[in-house]
């Protein structure tokens, strides 16, 4: 396998970091943020990130216009919900490529010109790179006043959010700790570095917080139903992310669209090598010591810590569903019945059916978690049903 300069440069700047720390380690946490997000060399910050067909892996976005227009049908929603406010700020969270802004702001301009007089499209990047890309998709919109801009959580002030905030495959790229339990205590995974190459340590746990992660989601652990050598996550960096969201949204709804588990099945005691996955050029799998800066890493999302958490930042738990059902409810059974309207040739018909059916394929992308939270909402507001959670009737 040949590496590449950027991959080296960046190889280089980790060991540099590994070996002035006093441990000669650091946290695996800190690895993957750095080949994850590294300003220069980083897999996502570089730009070069490649979703799709000629990519290193799919979203939902990628099949087609279709999931940021059912989107943008919950938005329309939540709109009159709230009482049609002005502005309405509707915040994407990791937007990629800048597709699923698109799609949304085009089903937007066609459905709801009244929203859109309104909206303050706000997109929370830290990739440089990816922000490049989103600009120039976007420019247009910007060009025509459309209220679009990209802003760090430093420059929202706290309790200003009206509207929606919401992520579309985010928590799962947050950088995690890994742990170990060895006879029965809890350790942490650490990446070191020897012979030209990085090697894992096992070490205490770096912060008591830890520990303390598995009284939040209610897991008994460790404990003897667990393996020695039994190793998981913890993304501890995906509640300091939720607490951000939560003081920033005033009054509306988070949501969260991911692929993982609750609590339980999370930290199954078979489940004893984790979640952690990688993908190169569609190809998965679990070693994130190669290709380093041209590969994703991640977890799977434990959608209980964001739940409990959740609450304890002032989230109310609204709903939790999978995509297959919300985006159904949405109307995307509609859009595969219009497939038989006789508007579309035989090809158009194939490719269209094919991405709405990956859509809400249970044991892919219809399987996917999403987690509705809101705050600030009236009691009348509570009492109304998002159309994204009213099944539709099969008669």
């Amino acid at each position: 396998m040949s590496i590449t300069s950027n991959s080296q440069s960046l190889i280089n700047i980790i060991r540099d970091r590994i070996t002035t720390s006093p441990e000669q380690h650091i946290a695996f946490t800190e690895y993957m943020d750095l080949v994850l997000y590294h300003p220069q060399y980083g897999y996502y910050s570089s730009g070069k990130v490649a979703i799709g067909a000629e990519g290193d892996f799919f979203t939902s976005s990628s099949l087609g216009s279709d999931f940021g227009e059912l989107l943008a049908e919950q938005f329309v929603d939540i709109w009159h919900i709230l009482g049609c406010p002005t502005p309405f700020s509707l915040v994407e969270m990791g937007a990629g490529t800048g597709l699923l802004a698109l799609d949304i702001l085009s089903y937007l301009q066609k459905n709801a010109p009244h929203l859109l007089v309104v909206l303050e499209y706000i997109i929370i990047e830290q990739a440089e790179g990816l922000i490049e890309r989103q600009q120039d998709l976007l420019k247009s919109w910007i060009e025509n006043k459309i209220k679009i801009s990209w802003k760090s959580w430093q420059e929202i002030p706290e309790e200003s959010l009206v509207g929606c905030l919401f992520s579309n495959e985010l928590v799962d790229a947050l950088p995690v700790h890994q742990i170990i339990l060895i006879e029965g205590e809890l350790k942490e995974i650490y990446v070191g570095y020897s012979q030209d190459q990085f090697i894992e340590i096992i070490d205490e746990i770096s912060t008591p917080k830890l520990a303390e992660y598995f009284n939040l989601v209610d897991m008994n652990f460790p404990s003897s139903a667990y393996s020695d050598g039994y190793r998981t996550e913890v993304n501890l960096l995906a509640l300091n992310w939720l607490k951000t969201v939560a003081t920033k949204l005033k009054r509306g709804y988070l949501l969260t669209i991911d692929y993982g588990y609750n609590a339980q099945r999370y930290y199954n005691p078979q489940r004893n090598r984790g979640t952690l996955q990688c993908y190169y050029q569609h190809r998965r799998h679990n070693d994130p010591y190669i290709n380093i800066g041209t590969q994703d890493i991640t977890t799977h999302v434990n959608f209980t810590a964001l739940e409990h958490y959740g609450e304890l930042c002032g989230l109310h738990k609204v709903e939790f569903t999978q995509q297959g059902l919300f985006l159904m409810a949405l109307g995307l059974g509609d859009r595969l019945n219009d497939l038989s309207s006789g508007k579309f040739n035989f090809q158009q018909v194939l490719q269209r059916r094919d991405a709405l059916h990956q859509l809400i394929d249970p044991a892919g992308l219809g399987g996917f978690g999403v987690l509705i939270q809101s705050k600030g909402l009236t009691q009348e507001e509570n009492a109304r049903s998002l159309k994204g959670l009213i099944q539709p009737s099969l008669y």
